[in-house]
């Protein structure tokens, strides 16, 4: 009853009334083709030089102008190699939904004679509430994967952890093609490791989410959207890579559609294989110890996955779709450890050396399943309703030797063997309904979801002597995880005057979990964790255009990070007996609220300011054992509070008419507090920054050449890791053949072999020094084929208006 009374006085609250109104249309050829990524502007009839909104065709020629105002207007649209097309006498009324039906370009008077245009995508396009980064866009994906291609993207940064940061700020929910991808840790790093640059579309980074995304992610959201084709007929492509750094890779993969005026059926499959490896090394002082460590993994993998679904459109405001994905990764590891352990009284006298020759496999399988139906008046109201299951299986088996050697390694002291047996599965369900209604001259959303995670985790620790296996029970044991969240929201956007629009939105979640850790020795028993409460996030937008083509946006939203069965259960995962990691299961979820400002200049230049404090931030940190001296472990706690300053920067420049360059500058200032007593604090503060830059460049022979590198500045990783400033810079060509249906692309990736990682950490009586690298440098080729009915055409945008359009997103 609480949630209903205040989400109907806010509901009250937002009755004012405005005008608002759309123009949607679609741009074909003299053939009757679609006309891709053409742009279209919008102008008042009274005052021909007043441009009131400009767009670009998506990738099926259609195009959409929203929150317009009661007026009279012209629409004009152009496209290299076309006249323009004009449309004048266009009375649009209060809250009128006028679709313009088919616009036809008109036969070019004048031939280009041997000209080549391309349509193509702007590589970074600002949104109104997202920045989209177009993975096509960049020739240096070749060969990548999606952590490698996230590394690009404008704002986000990855540490030594594969853990993903956004403006700063750590706690990033990625989704993909619009649902939760309910992974973390280890499971997450291999999934998007498991991800080829072929099967990725583009990223679309919301750093502010409004009330009808979860409100789960500090740093907010990144929605990995993968290769679909809209056009008619049969379609399809097939694409090849292989690579070489220190190991190889190799993968295929293609995807296809079949679409008519009843259905569209589409598929993507991916096959992969190769190796990799991480090479660090730390220096630790502790209790009086030095312990000079070598921990280096290599791996082996095969991974494949596919998607298949099928949308129905049972009339032209109906349509019923069902999608099943699938996919398998068997990998395996072969960590290496060795510690060498002396005094710091006398460092040059090692006493012993602790040797781990790891060998781990790890099989990980998922399974998903989505059922939707959507009904769109194409008036402004819409109902969508999915129905989500998924399944994910991991199989970790390790066997870990634990061999203490003199300091010259040559006799053996002692041995401990391990081994483990950790299977993880994890059931999710979801049911989500949304619903869009103009009214009183705005958009009101209302809507809700409910979701379960049910997380069966079993850790079973093993001694073996005389190759015999026995199970140690004092460090064994069963964690489950249920977590049930039920959420509603309301959220109402409207135009307030010519120059301003305004948004509102409340979401209310309420959380039941538990963390049952179940041991097998009774006195270890410990109570479940019960996480039981409600909460309520407010998120609220205001936009306005100061001046044509310039304008201001001023967000604020309230998050929460939760913390899940990896970071809750203290159970000790080995890398080798002196170094391992535990979680902590007296974590509480972390809260952040985040305000942001944002100004776009001729809807190509965007820059954001933005302030974020988080309370009970949870951070890794890297501390002693209490019962071993000479061991040390990575943990999870609360930080007190986390304060981050931000900026952002996207500016991209034409310098010539066949070279672009775009450049993504950021920068934060980090303050991380915490006091755990008995000495145990954390005060540390960082400036930090980073700099992208990518130049393309038309070559003769139809050669396309691409430079991108970047640097990141010094920073902090999880509470006290300060980490030193690190580069790469990558070097790729590509050329398209048979009418631009063959695209064969080369590249390499960190030429300078510079992104490795270096820093060090200081917290509770721990000092550790250390630097990592892994197998970033590496040349790449790949080709990809098109076929089937698809428009291969090639086309190119002009410069000037059609550049603005392409940065500027749907509202």
């Amino acid at each position: 009853m609480k949630i209903f009374n205040t989400f109907s006085l806010l509901f009250a609250c937002l009755f004012v009334q405005a005008q608002s109104a759309s123009i949607q249309g679609q741009l074909n050829d003299e053939a009757g083709e679609a006309v891709l990524f053409a742009n279209v502007a919008l102008y008042n009839m009274a005052d021909s030089s007043l441009l009131v909104k400009v767009e670009t065709s998506d990738e099926a020629g259609s195009f959409k102008l929203n929150g317009l105002a009661a007026g009279n207007y012209f629409l004009l649209a152009s496209y290299v190699g076309m006249p323009d097309f004009k449309q004048s006498g266009i009375e649009l009324q209060n809250d009128q939904q006028l679709n313009l039906g088919t616009l036809s370009f008109s036969p070019a008077a004048v031939q280009l004679t041997g000209a080549t245009v391309t349509a193509r995508r702007a590589m970074v396009e600002i949104k109104p509430d997202r920045t989209v980064f177009n993975v096509q866009g960049t020739i240096n994906s070749t060969g990548a994967d999606a952590i490698a291609l996230l590394r690009k993207a404008p704002g986000v940064t990855v540490d030594n952890n594969d853990n993903i940061n956004v403006l700063g700020r750590a706690g990033v929910l990625l989704y993909v093609d619009g649902k939760r991808l309910p992974l973390t840790g280890e499971d997450l790093t291999n999934y998007l490791q498991n991800l080829s640059a072929d099967q990725i579309d583009r990223f679309e980074i919301i750093t502010n989410p409004g009330a009808r995304y979860e409100a789960e992610g500090n740093a907010g959201i990144i929605d990995i959207r993968l290769k679909k084709d809209k056009n008619l007929g049969a379609n399809g492509s097939v694409n090849g890579t292989y690579s070489k750094g220190r190991h190889a890779r190799s993968n295929i993969g293609g995807s296809g559609n079949f679409r008519n005026k009843k259905l569209n059926t589409f598929g993507t499959f991916g096959v992969g294989d190769g190796a990799g490896y991480m090479d660090m090394v730390f220096l630790s002082f502790q209790n009086g110890l030095i312990l000079d460590e070598i921990n280096n993994r290599q791996n082996e993998f095969q991974n494949y996955n596919y998607r298949l679904g099928t949308d129905f459109f049972l009339s032209e405001k109906h349509t019923l779709g069902f999608l099943v994905s699938s996919g398998q990764s068997d990998r395996t590891n072969n960590p290496f450890n060795r510690i060498a352990i002396s005094q710091e009284s006398s460092p040059e006298l090692i006493d012993s050396i602790l040797v781990a020759n790891t060998i781990a496999e790890v099989d990980r399988r998922q399974n998903t399943f989505n059922l939707n139906y959507r009904f769109d008046n194409s008036k402004g109201r819409s109902l969508n309703l999915d129905l989500d299951y998924g399944r994910y299986e991991t199989e970790n088996k390790r066997f870990l030797p634990n061999q203490y050697f003199d300091a010259n390694e040559d006799i053996l002291l002692s041995e401990v063997i391990n081994r483990f047996d950790t299977p993880t599965d994890i059931d999710i369900y979801t049911f989500k309904v949304d619903f869009e209604e103009k009214l009183w001259g705005g958009n009101l959303s209302v809507g809700s979801k409910l979701s379960r995670v049910v997380s069966d985790n079993t850790f079973l620790v093993y001694d073996v002597e005389d190759g015999v296996s026995v199970r140690d029970d004092y460090s064994s044991n069963q964690f489950d995880y249920d977590e049930n969240v039920y959420a509603g929201y309301i959220n109402y956007a409207r135009k307030l005057a010519e120059k301003w629009n305004f948004s509102a939105g409340l979401r209310a979640e309420q959380t039941d979990a538990t963390g049952d850790l179940q041991a097998f020795i009774p006195e270890l028993q410990e109570p479940p964790v019960e996480l039981n409460y409600l909460s309520w996030f407010p998120s609220a937008g205001l936009t306005f255009q100061v001046a044509p083509q310039h304008n201001l946006a001023l967000n604020y939203g309230r998050r929460i990070n939760r913390p899940d069965y990896n970071v809750l259960n203290p159970f000790n995962n080995q890398i080798s007996e002196l170094s391992f990691q535990k979680g902590n299961p007296s974590l509480r979820p972390e809260i952040v609220n985040n305000l942001e400002l944002g100004y776009t200049m001729k809807y190509r230049y965007n820059f954001k300011l933005a302030y974020s404090r988080t309370t009970d931030q949870i951070t890794r940190l890297i501390a002693p054992d209490d019962d071993d001296p000479r061991a040390g472990f990575i943990t999870w706690a609360n930080l007190a509070e986390q304060t981050i300053w931000s900026f952002n920067a996207s500016i991209p420049v034409d310098v010539t008419e066949g070279w672009s360059t775009f450049f993504n500058l950021s920068g934060s200032h980090i303050d991380n507090q915490a006091d755990y007593g008995d000495g145990a604090t954390v005060d540390v503060q960082a400036y930090t920054y980073n700099i992208f830059m990518q130049n393309t460049i038309d070559l003769p022979a139809g050669i396309k050449g691409e430079i991108s590198g970047w640097f990141s500045g010094p920073g902090i990783w999880g509470g006290v890791f300060l980490y030193d400033t690190s580069w790469s810079l990558d070097l790729g060509l590509q050329r398209k053949f048979l009418n631009d249906r063959l695209n064969a692309r080369f590249s390499v990736s960190d030429v300078f072999n510079q992104t490795g990682w270096s820093g060090f950490s200081v917290f509770d009586g721990l000092r550790s020094v250390g630097n990592g690298s892994w197998d970033s440098r590496r040349a790449s080729f790949s080709l990809s084929y098109n076929f089937g009915n698809k428009n291969v055409k090639s086309r190119k945008r002009t410069t000037g208006l059609e550049d603005e359009a392409g940065r500027v997103g749907k509202d």
